[in-house]
C-alpha cells in the first residue's frame, strides 16, 4: 500500500515515520514534507502544497495511493475530505463541517453547551464594547480567544483586566489575527492541570491514544507568550485511569455521538485539550480536529499498533473491538525553536548535530529544509527531539543529552519539559 501524508511539520514527520513502520505500507509520500521526511526510510517528499487538493488527488491517481492522512488544520476546514471523497479516494480526515470543532471556537462552545460537555462559561462577540463590558464585570484572570484558526497562538490568558482588554482590542480592532479574530470568545479561567487527550474516531467509535501534556508558553516555568507548543511528554500522570474514564464518558463519547446526531459524523483524529481540577473534574479547554503537535512526536514514538491499518479501519467505520497499544516507556519531546519565536524570527541557518543520537531517542524535523547536503532552519519550530526510557528522569536525561548536541544560530528551547511529571515523582 502507498500512503500520502499532507503537511510539512513535526507532526507530519511523526505521522510519516509511524505509517512507514507498517508492514502493509510500501511507500509514504509527504506533501510537501521537510528535511526529516526527505531522509526517512520509505518516505518521498513531493513539492505539493497543503492546500493544493487537485494536485494531491492527481498524485494519488498517478501512483495508486490508497490512503491519505492529513496533518494540519487548514486543509481540514477548507474541505480536503470532500475533495478526496468526490474523487473516490480514501482520505483520513474530518469533513469541513465536522472540522468546525476546531475552526470555530464559538461553534465548539455552543456544541458543548447543547450536549452537556463540561467546559468554561463564555461569551462570543464581534463587538469591542461588549467584550470590554464582560471583562470589566468578570475580572481576571480571564481567557480571550480568536474564534478562528490562529496556528495555536490566538489564545491570551490574561492575568489582569487591562491585559484582557488589550487582547480583545488587538483582535477585534487591530486585526492582529486577521479574519480569525473578527469574532472572539471570552471565557472563564479554569484552575487545574492541562492534559492532551487524542482519539482516533470512525464516526461511531473512538479509541484513545496514550495521554500527553503540552507546554505552550515559550519560556521555562510557563512564562511568556503562547506558542504552537514547546514540548510534550507522554503519558501524562494527571490522566489516571479514573480520569481517563471520565474523559471518555463525559467528553469524547458525547462529542462523537453529538456530531453524528447533528449530521456531521466525525472521522479523524480528535484532540481534546483538557483542564483537570484538583477534584479530578474534567473540563474541555479546546478541541482540535487533528493530531497535536508536539504531542504526536512522543505519543507516536511509543505506539506499537499499526497506524495505517487503524486509519483505514476508521474510514471504513470499523474501529469497534479494536484497541491502540503503547509501550511502557515514558517519552519527553523537546522543541528547538528559532530565536524570537513565536514573534519575528530569521531562518536559513545551518543545523549541526543531527547525526547525534542515543538509544531511545529520535529527532523529528518541523521547520527544516535541505540545501544540497546541508539541513537549514525554515520555520519557528525547527525540531522536536524525543527521548524515551523507563521513567521520566531517565527520559529527560536522554532527550536533553541529544538536544544539547544540536546547534544552530539563535536556537531556543525550554529546559523544563516534563516538569509536572517530575514533580509528581518528587524528582
Amino acid at each position: 500500500m502507498k500512503v500520502l501524508v499532507i503537511g510539512s511539520g513535526g507532526r507530519e514527520h511523526a505521522l510519516a515515520w509511524a505509517l512507514a513502520r507498517s508492514d502493509d505500507v510500501e511507500q509514504v509520500f509527504v506533501a510537501p514534507g521537510n528535511a526529516g521526511t526527505l531522509s526517512e526510510a520509505k518516505c518521498t517528499n513531493v513539492a505539493i502544497g497543503v492546500g493544493d487538493f487537485d494536485d494531491q488527488i492527481n498524485l494519488c491517481k498517478k501512483h495508486g495511493i490508497e490512503l491519505t492522512v492529513v496533518g494540519p488544520e487548514d486543509p481540514l476546514v477548507n474541505g480536503v475530505r470532500e475533495h478526496f471523497d468526490n474523487a473516490g479516494l480514501k482520505c483520513f480526515a474530518p469533513t469541513s463541517l465536522a472540522a468546525q470543532l476546531e475552526g470555530s471556537k464559538q461553534f465548539a462552545k455552543k456544541f458543548m453547551q447543547r450536549h452537556g460537555i463540561p467546559t468554561a462559561e463564555f461569551i462570543a462577540t464581534t463587538e469591542l464594547d461588549e467584550a470590554v463590558a464582560h471583562i470589566e464585570s468578570h475580572g481576571a484572570p480571564i481567557v480571550v480567544k480568536a474564534n478562528g484558526l490562529a496556528a495555536g497562538k490566538g489564545v491570551i490568558v490574561a492575568q489582569t483586566k487591562s491585559e484582557a482588554i488589550e487582547a480583545a482590542t488587538a483582535m477585534l480592532s487591530e486585526e492582529r489575527f486577521g479574519a480569525a479574530g473578527h469574532e472572539i470568545v471570552i471565557e472563564d479561567f479554569l484552575e487545574g492541570e492541562e492534559a492532551s487527550f487524542i482519539v482516533i474516531a470512525d464516526g461511531k467509535t473512538a479509541l484513545p491514544f496514550a495521554s500527553s501534556q503540552d507546554h505552550k508558553p515559550v519560556f521555562d516555568g510557563g512564562r511568556g507568550p503562547n506558542t504552537g507548543g514547546m514540548g510534550a511528554y507522554s503519558p501524562a500522570p494527571v490522566v489516571s485511569d479514573a480520569v481517563q474514564e471520565k474523559i471518555m464518558t463525559q467528553v469524547i463519547n458525547p462529542t462523537i455521538a453529538g456530531m453524528r446526531a447533528e449530521g456531521m459524523p466525525f472521522q479523524g483524529f480528535l484532540y481534546a485539550g483538557l483542564m483537570v481540577g484538583r477534584d479530578q473534574a474534567v473540563k474541555v479547554v479546546e478541541f482540535n480536529c487533528r493530531f497535536g503537535d508536539p504531542e504526536a512526536q512522543p505519543v507516536l514514538f511509543r505506539m506499537q499498533s499499526d497506524l495505517a491499518r487503524l486509519c483505514l479501519a476508521a474510514i471504513n467505520i470499523d474501529l469497534t473491538g479494536k484497541e491502540l497499544k503503547f509501550d511502557d516507556r515514558k517519552a519527553i519531546g523537546v522543541v528547538l525553536a528559532s530565536g524570537g519565536y513565536p514573534n519575528a524570527y530569521e531562518t536559513g541557518y545551518a543545523i549541526s548535530g543531527l547525526d547525534r543520537s542515543l538509544p531511545g531517542s529520535k529527532i523529528f524535523h518541523a521547520g527544516t529544509s535541505q540545501r544540497e547536503s546541508q539541513v537549514e532552519t525554515a520555520g519557528g519550530r525547527v525540531l522536536c527531539v524525543v527521548g524515551a526510557d523507563g521513567d521520566f528522569v531517565q527520559a529527560r536525561q536522554t532527550v536533553y543529552s541529544v538536544v544539547e548536541g544540536i546547534e544552530f544560530k539563535d536556537r531556543h528551547y525550554r529546559t523544563d519539559i516534563g516538569y509536572r511529571a517530575l514533580e509528581r515523582l518528587g524528582a
